[in-house]
């Protein structure tokens, strides 16, 4: 994920405050230097950089901050607000039109991913708002870039207007507009041509489909890993078109993630989506102060509740959370289980969203491999129907059986049996509401982070108890 080596460079900075009980202003200086040269290296537009550092460096010197109990925490208060601000302060949502269609028109560079974007909008809006989009292919240019758009329209089951590459793109969008009408589509997605530099001919063609179709949004599409230059870009679309949001994609690559700490700070057009993945799932909705956390290594346990709530279904929830208070969790709920969490993206990714977690020596080095998922359910596979739900059935010998019916060996097997006990015991504590887990503190970040996190996961549970008894009431 990009701003990894940011995260880390910005965590050392905060850290040597941490381990002091009194701050001095030579201090936050040295500070302040660290920060600056880390948001350099993560390729962050030079006078973004100067006027964020300028308003921390102004905010932490305050005697309220060096001369109050716990100045480190202050200023990590103060640093996170302030990054906040620069990501854009408040979620932009998209703006919807008060008639249907409402018009989304999407631009940028070649390969920046404005079909797949559209694709994944796509898809968003169908389970979202159970939407009815069309997608139009207005790029005559690109090579299979109407066949990529009509592939994501047929997964998708979404209709998707082309009129071939030997039409003017200008009057595609013209009748795909008109069909939309007919049809009564409540969303019109434009998928146009880009190029790999800007040129006249590009932003004329663009200009004459924006007066055609009178989009609501004019989504730019950046691809993070061109860095710098995608401010430039940014800048220049702007001028010319007056973008209404940004979205930026290829951010789980390896990139530094400055474009997205200077594009609202250069254009002031919101980012209001970053893609994550190739999957058509893979797309966020842009939260700046979620963002900001992630970025100082704070975690993001909203977005991690929301995946999981697109994941899980209600009932099923409800039926887990009775089965793990009853203690009668048993292996078909450990496979669906495992199902659904590989389902939300990579288990390292979901890992940093939890408080304190990204702090935790040797995380860069987990992967969960989807081959040892595969494992373990051809593990349960090969269990009998009596097996899968009373455990206590798995004698040596039973598991010798399995083991061979799984293609794994014995001591793997009574590994997966360890773990999904384990596993057991750790969600009847948390069911319970006893969130005292041994080392559970150590693993959200210690200290004052630590104890934070753990009482928001309590405030959870409570919360959860209290939802339950107004439900029987």
């Amino acid at each position: 994920m990009a701003f990894e080596s940011l995260t880390e460079r910005l965590q050392q900075a905060m850290s040597k405050l941490r381990r002091k009980g009194k701050i001095s202003e030579a201090d936050v200086k040295e500070m302040m230097r660290e920060i600056r040269l880390a948001l350099l290296e993560a390729d962050v537009n030079l006078q973004v950089v100067k006027d964020f550092t300028k308003r921390v460096r102004e905010r932490a010197v305050g005697s309220e901050v060096l001369e109050s109990l716990s100045p480190a925490q202050q200023i990590v208060k103060i640093v996170d607000e302030e990054l906040t601000q620069t990501l854009g302060t408040e979620t932009a949502e998209l703006i919807k039109s008060p008639k249907i269609p409402t018009v989304i028109m999407m631009v940028g560079l070649q390969g920046a991913g404005k079909t797949t974007f559209a694709g994944k909008l796509a898809n968003q809006l169908i389970k979202t708002e159970n939407a009815r989009p069309l997608m139009i292919a207005a790029d005559v240019y690109r090579p299979a870039a109407i066949d990529q758009l009509k592939v994501l329209g047929q997964q998708l089951d979404v209709p998707v207007f082309d009129m071939g590459t030997d039409t003017n793109p200008v009057e595609i969008v013209k009748q795909g507009m008109a069909l939309a009408e007919e049809k009564k589509n409540d969303y019109v997605l434009i998928d146009t041509a880009g190029r790999l530099h800007i040129d006249e001919a590009l932003m004329g063609e663009l200009k004459q489909i924006k007066e055609v179709a009178q989009p609501n949004e004019i989504l730019l599409v950046v691809d993070a890993m061109t860095g710098q230059d995608a401010v430039n870009v940014a800048d220049s679309f702007n001028q010319q078109l007056g973008i209404t949001g940004v979205v930026i994609t290829k951010l789980d690559g390896d990139t530094r993630g400055g474009a997205a700490l200077s594009i609202r700070a250069v254009t002031g057009a919101p980012i209001k989506f970053i893609g994550s993945g190739e999957k058509l799932t893979d797309l966020e909705i842009f939260h700046p102060d979620r963002m900001s956390s992630r970025i100082l290594g704070m975690g993001d346990m909203l977005t991690l509740i929301e995946k999981a709530q697109q994941e899980y279904d209600e009932k099923k929830a409800e039926e887990l959370a009775q089965k793990m208070k009853e203690n009668s969790f048993d292996f078909n709920d450990f496979i669906e289980q495992m199902d659904q969490v590989m389902g939300m993206g990579p288990i390292e990714d979901l890992l940093k969203m939890i408080p304190g977690m990204s702090q935790m020596p040797g995380l860069e080095n987990v992967q969960i491999d989807p081959k040892d998922v595969a494992r373990k359910k051809a593990m349960v596979l090969s269990m009998t129907p009596a097996e899968r739900e009373d455990p206590d059935l798995l004698n040596p010998s039973r598991r010798r059986r399995i083991a061979a019916g799984s293609g794994n060996s014995v001591v793997e097997v009574n590994k997966m049996i360890k773990q999904f006990k384990e596993s057991k015991k750790m969600m009847q504590q948390m069911s319970n509401g006893n969130m005292n887990i041994p080392g559970m503190e150590q693993m959200m970040g210690g200290g004052i982070k630590g104890k934070l996190g753990k009482m928001a996961m309590n405030r959870m549970v409570k919360k959860n108890k209290k939802k339950k008894k107004k439900k029987k009431k």
